[in-house]
């Protein structure tokens, strides 16, 4: 068996780092404590490396083929121009990037800019290339941070910035008049891979997706009347049909196992109640695999 091991990397801070790190550990890897010093850390099974490095260099880090995969933003692979491989989007880190004025500003849309305006943002790429297909002449203002003060502060005319629910935009009195794109966080692969870890990456990325969707499935067990599994099945389906098992000494009732949505359990137990269902069990589910 090849001894390669898969480098992964991930952010070294914030929301982003600690989400990842904890669908990695849920997705079966083992890997030692970290402190706010380590740098990178082996599983203990030696087939996988953590790589700590700053989000908006983990592309970079691909590139060069220090890691093989990583975990990083779909707004900052796109603002590099990475030559990486987008492999699975994740379902957290949803932002949009967009363009803001000033609430009292007579802009609706892009189109309303004058020629030349100035813009602060820290995606002067994407800005750039959006601004000039739109017809604009921008001149492009690069800040790491704080963007939403620069109209206020007479450093900008407009911000191209990502935002979630856009109340950092709105305390600022600022407005969207465009959307640029939706991002996400996403894991990335570097190009020619070897044959093995390839395979390690798949595996890796079947565990992540059956994290992800057992985050929302619930686990439910009852005890019913056999008579009424027909109506059962139909607001029941699970896969194909609920797991239907014998009770012993008892032939009028059977158990039920059933994977439902989360969003569905309470209305499930109470279809159950009603038909007569006892016992039931609701359980979280860790991994599912399809």
């Amino acid at each position: 068996m090849s001894d390669e091991i898969l480098k992964i990397a991930i952010p070294n801070k914030g929301r982003m780092s600690e989400k990842i790190y904890g669908l990695l550990s849920a997705a079966g890897l083992n890997f030692p404590a970290k402190d706010e010093r380590t740098l990178q850390v082996t599983t203990k099974d030696k087939k996988h490396k953590l790589i700590y490095v700053r989000t908006a260099d983990i592309p970079r880090f691909l590139e060069a083929g220090v890691a093989d995969i990583g975990f990083t933003g779909f707004d900052i692979v796109t603002e590099l121009g990475a030559d990486v491989d987008k492999i699975m989007d994740l379902d957290f880190g949803n932002c949009e990037m967009v363009v803001a004025v000033k609430e009292e500003d007579p802009y609706n849309s892009t189109k309303d800019l004058p020629e030349h305006i100035n813009v602060a943002t820290s995606f002067p790429n994407i800005a750039k290339q959006f601004l000039e297909k739109a017809g604009k002449k921008p001149k492009i203002i690069e800040v790491t941070g704080a963007t939403e003060i620069t109209p206020r502060l007479g450093l900008s005319d407009v911000v191209v910035d990502i935002t979630s629910s856009g109340s950092t935009l709105k305390s600022n009195k600022l407005k969207v008049i465009d959307k640029i794109l939706y991002s996400c966080a996403i894991v990335v692969a570097r190009k020619g891979l070897s044959q093995t870890l390839q395979k390690r990456t798949e595996t890796l990325l079947v565990a992540l997706k059956s994290v992800l969707e057992a985050r929302e499935k619930k686990y439910l067990m009852a005890n019913v009347p056999k008579d009424k599994l027909d109506e059962i099945r139909t607001f029941l389906p699970g896969f194909t049909a609920p797991t239907v098992m014998t009770m012993m000494g008892d032939d009028k009732n059977v158990v039920i196992h059933v994977v439902v949505d989360a969003d569905k359990v309470f209305d499930s137990v109470e279809h159950l109640k009603a038909l007569g269902g006892q016992g039931i069990l609701i359980m979280t589910v860790d991994q599912m695999v399809r």
